[in-house]
């Protein structure tokens, strides 16, 4: 199962995320099947590649609660619903 999730990266305590595609199994900092975005909890930057992140949803992926609610703020679960 295809998973969106949060990936670590950054300095100690000036840590920053990647949403990236990756397989449930693998562990949280592996490598992912693509890069969808970036996330900086700090200054609450968020940026989202989201034709690809609304393609990787309609093929079945699903969203860690983070992720889904950092889709929730940007709207992009609307974009799912008027193009499907």
């Amino acid at each position: 199962m295809i998973k969106l999730r949060l990936k670590k990266y950054g300095k100690k305590r000036e840590v920053s995320y990647r949403i990236v595609a990756i397989n449930s199994a693998s562990r949280r900092d592996g490598r992912p099947l693509e890069e969808l975005g970036f996330y900086n909890p700090r200054t609450d930057e968020t940026r989202l590649n989201v034709p690809a992140i609304v393609t990787r949803l309609k093929q079945g992926a699903q969203p860690s609660d983070t992720v889904r609610s950092i889709l929730k703020k940007a709207q992009v679960f609307e974009q799912v619903k008027v193009n499907g």
